[in-house]
């Protein structure tokens, strides 16, 4: 046996029946890049361009949630009724600026140990399973975006699939488990149902909304001018409205009798009706190209119902696949097509409406409808009678898929032996997981000398988030930190598989002499360019089979250094499959070289498919690609707008002309920097992030307020850490302090700035405005302290303090308005700054008298 590190088990049986694994197996096979076919050739592009779509889509996904959070800091300095300048500082978040310092990543060893925790997370799918379930709402979708999108990124690649869906199955058979009211099963918005809609939102569930409902939205599109409202209050209006009468209220009942409504309504039904109906016949029409992991997702659907709830009836089963189908998935896209990239623009007013009714008509048909909230709805009940049978069989139908246990049993196999397995992941993605590991640890892993624990514990404590510009992508190498044999790990993942090691050798014997025979074309196999050919030429043994041992020599002798050593590995476990009864050298390997021809006829019907693959997923990147330059144009707008505000602001100021600040930031640049001779930080816009990360502190060693007994700081009075900011919601030493002001003081006057624009407090004066509320410092000293406050640019200020006789402040920090903005809507009232508490609101308020 060759250096593969597998333990055999000498005692597996034979199984007979392996002809479902093995065009699958060859076919996933990731060495392909070894042969020069034009099969091999194409299974590479489209190994290629399903990356690039991956790769894409979670680049899309970031895009995304970067716009949401720049509209909720842009709706915070709304709120707070700021001027135009003070808006400027958010266009920095729009700059595409890289950082030129160097970037703290984790060290080699630290990798390492990552890389061992993030191969037991991708391999063993219940830890994750278990963590979704635990974590909070708020923090689920930052999760799910590295489970869908790194972690089991590759969305065409079947084992991180499968492996993905097993997950599903797990989280699917939990939620089963805890909910007692059949009514509530998968109905309420909990991490299980975003879980699901996040998963319809990758890849193939694109592709298929895009080729089987977006014709149809687009056509309803096109008629801008049909109205099909049949909610007969609304069209009494719109009657009054149109003739001139004044606008009544009535009731339901009332509006459903008048006769003009009547004769309105009429073709209105009609028309929905039979649009409805092209609708549903495009789906049920689709059936195969539906993705087979939701379809697979409706199977576990179907499978549990009928465990949990074994009176359950067959309406009851396809509500609950329904529920996921039509409300997860279809009626989404069919309501905000815009959001799926499945039209080029919002759509007008009548088409949304008549969207809106479809996808009311379509869910009616998969769940018990009840009208008791929408009367007017119930004049379509003729459509769901009509197609009840139809959206029973075709629901039912979903579920017809098999499993992949056998297919993910081979793909963990070549994922375990193959030389490198890499993960590309970002650091917060690894900080952000490793935290809440650490945070659920007891119930994620309870025993002592659990895997994960040890691997959790091993890594010590959690680094912190970091700042965008830091936030680099690694390539983890991901590897078992324990030498377990291979049988042990693959039953660990896979469920009731009847496969042994020797199956698994089997099959790979298998893949390699065809990747032999598809190499060597002299063989008479194949051509050069993946056709099949007449056998006469190919060696054959008295049986008819072909002469496998022969050719196992003909690349071990060959002057290609790759095919000597598959020759040599593919004799060795001839030999061993031989020793162990799984073949017979007496009937010449007749099984096994029966096989292996139909494995080659079938590789050789796949190009066409391939290539028809490759030509349907191109148009998906393309669209991609077209969604991520529309957002591209959208952070554009924002930066427009921005600038004009800018300018704007600039000329309608009233304020006396000051000197230009030399420290003062350049657009462009989202980090200020203090005025000291460091090497330059930068910081782009990161989601989340800026917060706890922007701010910077630099303190002198040698004077320390601080009542605790923390030892001295010896690095230089230069060097900065970050900014404490801590969430103190209710901190004791404030409340036996001074209160916290709800307001600044009026009343207080400023002082008067110098050259450069600074304002200098006193200690005395900041405790008197309310901003100071607490301090470290003892009394007889607040006299020799002095705060400095300038504004580098609109919204970006500067703060030091400076102890008297001293030459260098003993505290400098940068603060950023929308930072203190988002932190007094997070009712995070306290700046802790060391020395002194400040209360986040006067401070604000103080800041807008200032400037």
């Amino acid at each position: 046996m060759p250096s593969d590190n597998i333990i055999l088990n000498k005692a597996s049986p034979k199984i007979p029946t392996r002809k479902s694994l093995s065009a699958y197996y060859s076919y996933v096979s990731g060495n392909d890049e070894e042969i020069n076919d034009e099969l091999s050739s194409i299974q590479i592009k489209l190994r290629e361009l399903k990356f690039q779509i991956s790769s894409q889509s979670k680049a899309n996904f970031s895009l995304d949630r970067d716009l949401r959070y720049l509209d909720n800091r842009i709706a915070l300095l709304i709120q707070n009724r700021m001027a135009s300048e003070e808006m400027k500082d958010l266009a920095s978040h729009l700059d595409d600026t890289k950082s030129e310092n160097r970037r703290l990543i984790p060290s080699e060893q630290q990798l390492h140990k990552y890389g061992n925790l993030f191969f037991l997370l991708q391999s063993e799918p219940v830890h994750i399973a278990t963590l979704t379930r635990l974590v909070n709402l708020s923090d689920i979708d930052t999760l799910l975006q590295t489970v869908m999108f790194t972690l089991y990124g590759n969305q065409y690649e079947s084992r991180e699939e499968n492996l993905l869906l097993t997950m599903f199955q797990l989280v699917l058979a939990a939620q089963f488990e805890m909910t007692s009211e059949f009514s509530s099963l998968l109905r309420a918005n909990t991490p299980v149902s975003r879980m699901m809609m996040t998963y319809t939102r990758r890849g193939p569930g694109q592709s298929y909304l895009k080729n089987v409902i977006a014709p149809e939205i687009n056509l309803i599109i096109e008629d801008s001018n049909s109205d099909l409202e049949i909610n007969p209050l609304k069209v009494l209006e719109e009657l009054h409205r149109s003739s001139g009468k004044p606008i009544k209220k009535c009731l339901p009942e009332e509006a459903l009798n008048d006769k003009d409504v009547i004769e309105i309504l009429k073709p209105r039904i009609s028309k929905l009706i039979s649009t409805a109906n092209i609708f549903l016949d495009a789906i049920i029409g689709s059936l195969d190209s539906v993705p087979y992991g939701i379809r697979w997702i409706c199977k576990q659907i179907k499978s549990l119902t009928r465990r949990r709830y074994p009176n359950s009836t067959d309406k009851d089963v396809c509500s609950l696949i329904g529920g996921f189908f039509f409300l997860r998935f279809l009626n989404p896209a069919i309501v905000t097509p815009q959001a799926y990239m499945l039209i080029d623009a919002d759509p007008t007013q009548n088409p949304r409406r008549t969207l809106t009714l479809i996808a009311k008509m379509l869910q009616n048909l998969a769940n018990k409808p009840s009208y008791s909230k929408e009367a007017y709805m119930e004049c379509l009940q003729p459509f769901v009678e009509a197609n009840q049978d139809r959206i029973l069989k075709f629901l039912f139908d979903l579920t017809d898929v098999g499993d992949f246990y056998d297919s993910l049993e081979m793909d963990q196999y070549m994922a375990l032996t193959r030389k490198q397995v890499t993960l590309s992941i970002s650091i917060n993605e690894i900080y952000n997981t490793h935290s809440l590991l650490q945070q659920y640890i007891d119930v994620l892993s309870p025993l002592p000398n659990s895997k994960l624990r040890l691997l959790v514990q091993d890594l010590g404590e959690c680094h912190p988030q970091v700042p965008r510009s830091e936030n680099l992508n690694v390539e983890l190498d991901l590897y078992s930190r324990w030498e377990t044999p291979l049988e042990s790990t693959l039953e660990s993942m896979t469920f009731q598989n009847e496969l042994t090691l020797h199956d698994i050798m089997y099959m790979e014997a298998k893949s390699i002499l065809v990747q032999i025979l598809r190499s060597m074309p002299q063989l008479g196999v194949i051509s050069n360019d993946g056709n099949n050919l007449s056998n006469k030429k190919l060696r054959k043994t008295e049986f008819g089979g072909i002469d496998l041992l022969h050719v196992s020599q003909q690349a071990a002798t060959s002057r290609d250094s790759i095919l000597v050593r598959k020759g040599i590995k593919v004799r060795e476990m001839l030999h061993e499959l031989e020793s162990s009864g799984v073949i017979s050298s007496s009937n010449g390997f007749l099984n096994l070289s029966d096989e292996i021809v139909l494995e080659i006829e079938h590789l050789g019907s796949v190009k066409e498919q391939l290539e028809t693959e490759y030509a349907n997923l191109s148009s998906v990147y393309k669209t991609i690609q077209d969604h991520n330059e529309y957002l591209q144009s959208q952070l554009e707008t924002y930066r427009a707008y921005l600038e004009n505000a800018r300018i704007q602001a600039g000329n309608a100021s009233g304020q006396k002309s000051k000197k230009k600040n030399p420290n003062a930031v350049p657009s462009g640049v989202s980090l200020v920097q203090p005025p000291l001779k460091d090497k330059k930080n930068s910081s782009t816009f990161g989601f989340g992030e800026r917060a706890k990360n922007i701010p910077f502190i630099s303190k002198s060693p040698e004077l320390n307020f601080s009542p605790k007994n923390s030892p001295p700081n010896h690095s230089s009075p230069l060097s900065r850490s970050r900014i404490n900011l801590k969430p103190e919601r209710s901190n004791p030493a404030i409340s036996s302090g001074s209160e916290i002001s709800s307001s600044l003081s009026q009343s207080q006057s400023l002082p008067i700035p110098d050259k450069l624009g600074k304002y200098c407090f006193s200690h005395k004066d900041l405790e008197a405005m309310g901003v100071i509320i607490t301090s470290n410092v003892p009394k007889n000293r607040r006299v020799n302290l002095t705060f400095l406050i300038l504004c580098l640019s609109p919204s970006t200020y500067t703060l030091e303090i400076i102890y008297k006789g001293r030459d260098r402040p003993i505290l400098f920090m940068n603060l950023i308005l929308d930072d203190l903005l988002a932190r007094k809507n997070d009712n995070l009232a306290v700046l802790d700054m060391e020395y002194v508490h400040m209360d986040i609101s006067n401070l604000i308020d103080l800041l807008k008298r200032c400037f």
